[in-house]
């Protein structure tokens, strides 16, 4: 009897630390990704060069082994969206190098997937003298800003 007694106790002394363990495993969440874009120059000239960099870093971790990093990137009210994927540089760093064959404002999207998590950060930028902006349209629903009146 006291053999199955110490087995019995053995066995939930086991199941407790074995609990408590996971626990204090699945209060470790992980540190959000941030992602930092840049554009250089924010003020491009048609076919010159643009760099559009981002570094990726978790906590104070450099991330190099992100699943996938790419630039979405189109001209305002362009229903053309181009997405290239780019490999990691160094030290966390993505970028690409691109030239612009328009004048106009554009954005880029980045689409950075690393570590279970994703987050695409948007900027503008222009090529030459600045088109119209998506979202400028002073619309609401449909109706026009001077309708409201």
């Amino acid at each position: 009897m006291k053999k199955i007694l110490f087995l019995f106790l053995t066995i939930l002394v086991g199941l407790v630390l074995t609990s408590c363990s996971q626990q204090k495993e699945g209060n470790n969440v992980p540190q959000i990704i941030d992602v930092k874009l840049s554009i250089l120059p924010e003020k491009g000239e048609v076919n010159q060069p643009v760099t559009f960099k981002v570094l990726v870093t978790q906590g104070s971790e450099k991330v190099d082994d992100a699943d996938e990093v790419l630039f979405e990137i189109w001209r305002s009210k362009d229903s053309k969206h181009e997405q290239i994927k780019v490999k990691h540089q160094k030290n966390g760093i993505y970028q690409l190098e691109k030239s612009f064959k328009q004048e106009g404002t554009y954005y880029v999207i980045s689409h950075v997937t690393a570590r279970g998590m994703h987050t695409m950060p948007k900027k503008e930028f222009s090529i030459g003298k600045p088109s119209e902006p998506e979202g400028s349209d002073q619309s609401m629903n449909g109706m026009n800003m001077k309708d409201k009146k």
